[in-house]
């Protein structure tokens, strides 16, 4: 991620942290309107989900899907959620995976971590560990997570083949990848795509459904599927092109159905290991030099 673009989805999500611990943001993205987000963010989670969890959780939730749901997590698993936020996709997961399982939350924003920390102290959820890091350098061992989750944080990489590699060095051989990102689906406007405003919202950085096949085919996963859940309409997206200075008549007709929400999921094939497990065994690093 470059450095002007990781210090401003820092500034933007570490603001939002810091005004639902102060009681300043009464309404989530995914309970209520939140703004130009609303039509990407808004009624992702069953009032069942939420039941039990902090409140600050859900309403710091900005995601773009239920991750959680699309994962079938089962009880012992181990999951990493990429961009884990507020925490509400971690806390939801250490439900699904039980004491016996694991559930981690990286993020990169120290005012977020702050906020997930202790939405995890209210929830008693003692399978639980936030990380500090970020999505390119995963600071996990490889072969070491069952499923990876991520809810609208991919696209805000500038580097996404990273993050991909990433994902495919930290699971394990038969490890499921299952996230929630926008995708585009057709050309858009350059000014769209170099409005940094659109791209800390999700929007601008979206990759094509054909890219991100190809993404995950370069990474080494394999049975990858992409399903749209939500086409965003030109109605839509008015306002939040306007909040980013833009024109919105003149624009919002071509990007009329160009963005959706996805649910994509990708195996790691089982007899696969990770690159660095692989250049281990190699006889060049053996400790006794033979070969």
């Amino acid at each position: 991620m470059s450095e002007n673009l990781t210090t401003t989805v820092q500034e933007k999500y570490g603001r939002i942290a810091r005004e639902v611990r102060e009681g300043g943001r009464e309404t989530s993205c995914c309970t209520g309107t939140c703004g130009c987000s609303d039509p990407i963010t808004s009624n992702l989670y069953e009032a069942g989900e939420t039941a039990g969890l902090p409140a600050e959780a859900v309403v710091a939730s900005l995601g773009c899907g239920n991750p959680t749901a699309l994962a079938e997590l089962q009880p012992g698993e181990t999951v990493l959620d990429l961009g884990s936020g507020g925490g509400i996709d971690v806390l939801l997961s250490a439900r699904r995976v039980g004491p016996t399982g694991k559930a981690y939350g990286l993020d990169m924003t120290e005012d977020m971590l702050a906020l997930a920390r202790e939405n995890q102290r209210k929830a008693g959820a003692t399978n639980v560990e936030f990380l500090e890091g970020h999505i390119e350098a995963i600071p996990l061992p490889d072969d070491s997570v069952d499923v990876i989750i991520s809810n609208c944080v991919i696209n805000l990489s500038g580097d996404k083949d990273r993050v991909l590699a990433e994902a495919f060095r930290v699971l394990k051989p038969g490890g499921r990848f299952a996230v929630s990102d926008v995708v585009s689906r057709k050309p858009v406007p350059a000014e769209v795509r170099k409005s940094m405003e659109l791209w800390v919202g999700c929007v601008a950085g979206a990759l094509e459904e054909s890219d991100y096949v190809a993404r995950l085919v370069r990474a080494g996963f394999a049975g990858i599927n992409v399903e749209t859940v939500r086409e965003y309409r030109a109605a839509d997206a008015r306002s939040f092109l306007a909040e980013a200075g833009l024109d919105a008549d003149a624009i919002a007709p071509s990007v009329d159905g160009a963005f959706a929400s996805a649910f994509i999921r990708a195996t790691k094939p089982a007899a696969a290991t990770s690159p660095s497990a692989r250049e281990s065994t190699t006889p060049s690093s053996r400790a006794d030099g033979s070969s």
